[in-house]
């Protein structure tokens, strides 16, 4: 009986090792749910590239955008599940769409294998370069002498940057009013032509625009201020607290991938991570480089869906 059962797991390992090899043949689809221009875009352009080289086949970022990341992820539950498409996101379409939507077109944890974590990374609330404001209290001060009302870019409708409009101007007593964008790259192309007057949205998606001057990042979420952004005060420095916790950026295949494809796809990305030029290009785009094997993303997904769901029940949102 012990015979057997070791003849059985040998084999069970040398064709779960060759199918593995064999899909690590076939060209790999990486989907981002944003338009090109992005900052996610950007971040799966870097990394794809890399990763090409690792796996040994054509790593090619695919843009499916639409509703904040949902058609991307629809796209996935329906895909082959041989490696050949992953999906490349943030914390939005895993954690937040699935609170927010009635019926998004796929559960997280039935129809998404998680592959592999690598970076955690703040929201932040910017003002176009058409305003006077440099700080926060500039732009409050700012909205108030225009009557108190203002519009506000984000990335996609019920998302993590449409609640933080919603607390900001509860907050602060302004009237303000989310307009939702498909993607943060036609929201920026608004700001920088000064026909929105601020936005919200990743780090990533600001920060070469800041530095240049050609917009300002007034306040950023989490416990600490970011080391790329050493003079932006947190929103917990000008009395917003409870949103400390981070969002997470992740990359997942369809849910019946096997395991063996998985951990094949998450040492290669471990790998690219530890590469000196992919860690700075990523920490200078404002993210905070770590990398999560399957199970530590699942983990992560599940703590930061947890906190969503508190605030988005005590918001008295309603799924729509």
């Amino acid at each position: 009986m012990f015979a057997t059962r070791r003849h059985f797991a040998v084999l069970a390992l040398v064709l779960s090792c060759g199918l593995a090899a064999a899909q690590a043949t076939k060209p790999i689809k990486l989907m981002v749910g944003f338009p090109p221009g992005g900052g996610t875009d950007a971040v799966a352009r870097i990394l794809a590239e890399k990763l090409k080289d690792e796996l040994g086949v054509p790593v090619v970022v695919e843009n499916k955008p639409g509703a904040g990341g949902q058609i991307a992820a629809q796209t996935l539950k329906t895909s082959p599940a041989d490696g050949s498409v992953m999906f490349l996101t943030h914390d939005h379409a895993i954690s937040v769409l699935p609170l927010v939507v009635k019926n998004p077109g796929y559960e997280p944890a039935h129809d998404f294998a998680p592959v592999a974590g690598f970076a955690t990374f703040v929201n932040a609330y910017a003002v176009s370069g058409g305003t006077p404001a440099k700080s926060f209290t500039d732009y409050v001060a700012w909205v108030k002498a225009q009557g108190g009302k203002g519009a506000v870019g984000i990335p996609a409708p019920a998302s993590t940057p449409e609640f933080l409009v919603k607390v900001v101007g509860d907050k602060f007593k302004l009237d303000l009013t989310s307009a939702a964008y498909r993607g943060s790259a036609p929201m920026m192309a608004d700001m920088l032509g000064n026909q929105i007057a601020a936005g919200v949205g990743s780090v990533p998606d600001f920060i070469e625009h800041h530095k240049a001057g050609k917009v300002h990042i007034v306040a950023v979420l989490g416990a600490r201020r970011q080391l790329a952004l050493p003079d932006v005060p947190t929103f917990a420095e000008i009395g917003l607290t409870g949103l400390e916790d981070l969002p997470y950026y992740g990359i997942y295949a369809p849910a019946a991938t096997p395991q063996a494809t998985i951990n094949h796809f998450g040492v290669a990305l471990s790998k690219v991570l530890a590469m000196p030029d992919v860690h700075d290009q990523l920490t200078k785009m404002g993210l905070t480089v770590g990398y999560m094997n399957s199970h530590q993303l699942e983990l992560r997904e599940h703590a930061y869906t947890q906190v969503w769901a508190k605030l988005i029940k005590t918001s008295g949102f309603q799924p729509q």
